[in-house]
């Protein structure tokens, strides 16, 4: 186990995994807010031994964050991309649509492991809407834009994603 600054994150190993963290929102595109949810992913993966190949903000628009998923996945730039934010029930929340239309395949069991240890904390983690799954061998994952929401829900899966990612590369179930 590490302890992360406020959580404690189940040892894995991320060595060697290159990490693309992706937050969406309208205001930090903006400028109008600062990201606090992308640096501390950023943070908490280089303290897990991954490599972050990229850390940005994009809006709240469905082609624009497909293109980027997409991009990260298809170079292959990245075997996992993490997003933060738009997973929610907001008019502008389309992170999950976006995600779903690139994915190859679904992996159900993430999402609702995410919300399930969400909803252990707060009720409110069951509003959440995000997608996990696979384009090509990358490992797309939603996770809300709250930096507390981030970092729990990155918490239930951190341990699971070296396993998925093998699994992905046809390496089996060890």
């Amino acid at each position: 186990m590490r302890r992360t600054g406020h959580r404690v994150v189940r040892q894995a190993s991320w060595a060697g995994c290159r990490v693309a963290v992706v937050t969406v929102s309208d205001s930090c595109a903006a400028g109008s807010k600062k990201d606090a949810s992308g640096p501390f992913l950023k943070r908490l993966l280089e303290s897990l031994g991954a490599d972050v190949v990229s850390c940005v903000i994009v809006a709240d628009d469905l082609p624009k964050i497909a293109g980027l998923l997409k991009g990260y996945a298809d170079a292959p730039e990245a075997d996992v991309v993490l997003t933060t934010g738009g997973t929610g029930l907001g008019p502008r929340d389309v992170t999950p649509e976006a995600t779903r239309s690139v994915l190859d395949k679904e992996a159900p069991g993430l999402a609702e492991w995410i919300r399930a240890r969400g909803a252990e904390k707060t009720a409110r983690a069951v509003l959440s809407r995000g997608v996990c799954g696979l384009r090509g061998r990358t490992l797309i994952i939603n996770l809300p834009g709250s930096p507390k929401g981030a970092a729990e829900s990155f918490e239930a899966v951190a341990g699971l994603v070296p396993h998925a990612l093998a699994m992905a590369r046809g390496e089996g179930h060890a």
